[in-house]
């Protein structure tokens, strides 16, 4: 079987014209709301709780105000990492585990893709260094 190589965009500019899957990956909103210390405390808290959790629960697991845990759980709510259900007064999230582990793992499948041939472990530039020892 012959291997075909990927001509690669010699500059910034044109691979900026190139659409790829990784253009719909990389969610800024997802990234802007993983990127606070504090909502990550908090999501790790209800990964690992593993079940829906009140605001109030969720709150115990840091010294943060309710109303700050709140908003930091809605901001992680519309960034889709989380889902939120109402009944009463009281809103409980629980973890998008498939849609966040498909995410990231789309996300990973496409930076995979985007990687010059021989070109990744080492921290070359320009896929100078051969062949890698990266698995598949």
């Amino acid at each position: 079987m012959v291997q075909v190589r990927k001509r690669w965009p010699s500059t910034p500019r044109q691979a900026a014209k190139v659409a790829g899957p990784i253009d719909g990956l990389l969610d800024a909103e997802v990234f802007k709301a993983l990127s606070d210390p504090t909502r990550l405390r908090l999501l790790a808290c209800l990964a690992k709780c593993g079940r829906e959790c009140g605001v109030g629960e969720v709150a115990e697991c840091c010294s943060v105000d309710l109303s700050v845990v709140s908003r930091h759980l809605a901001a992680l709510e519309r960034a889709g990492v989380l889902e939120a259900s109402k009944r009463g007064r009281t809103v409980s999230y629980r973890v998008r585990f498939a849609a966040m582990a498909h995410m990231l793992r789309s996300l990973a499948a496409a930076l995979e893709e985007c990687c010059p041939e021989g070109c990744g472990d080492c921290g070359c530039e320009g896929g100078s260094c051969g062949p890698t020892k990266r698995s598949r």
